[in-house]
């Protein structure tokens, strides 16, 4: 089989949703002293940190780092695009089945993705709701 049919392949597999949020890297950063910090690894080896700026009950903006495959990136860019400009209140309501649905086709062997990045968002709005009770706090925390 040719290279040229296997890409063929790939992209007519696929839902433009899982394409964009596979290849976006806008929100690949770190950020210094967020509001919300979450991390999660999976039984898979993959990681996802994920960053929150909020203001005013409100998510600002999410930005997520990742050493796990495509489909992990898709779904944390999922988690991000869902959430972003949402009040934490909304955002506490995402769920997997919301990443899996809104990407339409990521592969049912990479449903744990999903899992993997609302749970990183979970752990990130639960800091953040801990560091706006005592703010003090996020000034001191340590990313590895």
């Amino acid at each position: 089989m040719s290279i040229y049919i296997i890409m063929n392949d790939f992209w007519n597999k696929h839902s433009g949703n899982y394409l964009e949020m596979a290849f976006r890297t806008d929100r690949c950063e770190i950020v210094t002293n967020p509001d919300g910090y979450g991390k999660n690894t999976g039984e898979c080896g993959d990681t996802i940190e994920i960053f929150l700026t909020v203001n005013n009950d409100r998510i600002q903006w999410v930005s997520f780092v990742t050493d796990g495959c495509m489909n992990t990136r898709a779904c944390a860019n999922t988690v991000a695009e869902l959430v972003e400009n949402k009040t934490v209140g909304v955002a506490w309501k995402v769920t997997t089945e919301d990443v899996v649905a809104y990407l339409e086709t990521l592969p049912e062997e990479s449903f744990h993705c999903a899992e993997l990045a609302v749970g990183a968002l979970y752990l990130a709005l639960a800091n953040a709701r801990m560091n706006q009770k005592e703010s003090w706090k996020k000034f001191y925390r340590k990313h590895v």
